[in-house]
């Protein structure tokens, strides 16, 4: 027999009405116990269903698999919500889930969820672009955060907003730059060191390209002493957890942000906008990105047949607090 929902409530030990909710209204449960009743999903096999509604009556019900690197980082838990708001209203089946980052888990849910969607959205994935489309198959597949021929890709292109960031640096007296990398295995990791090392020559800005961490608050702070070790007077992370784990772990060595350290994330998640002091972030649109990719994924289920497709969506950068002018000794000239 197959599984229900209730028995997920059970294996998540949640209630039944909360596991409703991780598949109508994502949004509304916080990322850990998301977390719980997906990993349950998973584990047991269950396929949610839409019920029918006024809005959903008559249209030929299909399953979507949406596959992130993790749903507790807000910026995926926007995407999902987004994505999972298109497929709502469309009737569709979506469901999600969550590779914590390991390319085996990722090989081994795009083998399961090919046989069982009829499209898959990978989000960020770990793996080469050619493998992923390889395990996909025939699905209907669309990438976001990673380029490739032969299939639709949605990216947030980083370009300007890494541009706006540096020249907002330079603009404050700033000389030397440290990069945090994100894991190794990400695209838009190689990509956006490639493109902050071309806006760095294109300003005489002298960069300090720090090695690979986990893309978490822990992962940030981990890197704070590389980075105050640097000399340099600004810092940019791969994204805004780790912008926080460098303004944490800053802190705890007695430096103060942005007096001598000033801080920039990429995502704009909504944290950013409450932290002490309010992180200056490259806001990258991944609901955006949630939307389009289900759009793109609906045309490709239903057959319609067209050249795959690349849609860029632009980055802006929003200051707050956690930059200001160079200090004094550590200006240019």
């Amino acid at each position: 027999m197959s599984p229900t929902l209730t028995d997920v409530a059970r294996r998540a030990e949640v209630a039944l009405s909360t596991a409703s909710r991780a598949f109508s209204d994502p949004g509304r449960l916080g990322p850990e116990t998301l977390r719980k009743v997906l990993a349950a999903a998973q584990e047991l096999g269950y396929r949610p269903t839409v019920p029918r509604t006024s809005e959903t009556a008559g249209r030929a019900e299909t399953t979507v698999a949406v596959v992130v690197p993790d749903i507790v980082n807000p910026v995926f838990g926007a995407f999902v919500k987004a994505a999972q708001g298109v497929g709502w209203s469309r009737g569709q089946t979506v469901v999600l889930a969550d590779t914590d980052f390991d390319p085996d888990r990722e090989r081994a849910l795009l083998t399961r969820m090919r046989e069982q969607a009829d499209g898959l959205v990978v989000c960020s994935p770990r793996l080469p672009a050619d493998e992923v489309l390889a395990l996909c198959g025939r699905t209907p597949t669309v990438l976001v955060n990673r380029e490739t021929a032969g299939t639709d890709c949605v990216l947030a292109d980083a370009e300007d907003g890494l541009r706006q960031a540096v020249d907002h640096l330079v603009a404050l007296g700033h000389r030397r730059l440290a990069y945090v990398q994100g894991s190794r295995q990400s695209w838009s990791n190689a990509r956006r060191v490639e493109l902050v090392r071309a806006q760095a020559e294109r300003t005489g800005l002298e960069l300090e390209l720090l090695g690979w961490q986990a893309e978490t608050v822990a992962g940030g702070s981990a890197a704070a002493a590389g980075v105050l070790a640097s000399g340099a007077s600004a810092v940019l992370t791969h994204n805004d957890l780790m912008a926080l784990g460098v303004l944490t772990g800053a802190r705890a060595m007695g430096v103060r942000v942005p007096e001598e350290l000033s801080v920039i994330g990429i995502d704009d998640i909504p944290f950013a906008a409450v932290s002490h002091p309010a992180l200056t972030s490259i806001a990258v649109p991944m609901d955006r990105a949630g939307s389009l990719s289900l759009d793109l994924l609906a045309r490709a289920v239903a057959g319609e047949r067209q050249t795959p497709r690349v849609l860029r969506l632009p980055t802006q950068l929003v200051v707050r607090g956690s930059t200001s002018p160079a200090p004094q000794h550590m200006r240019t000239s």
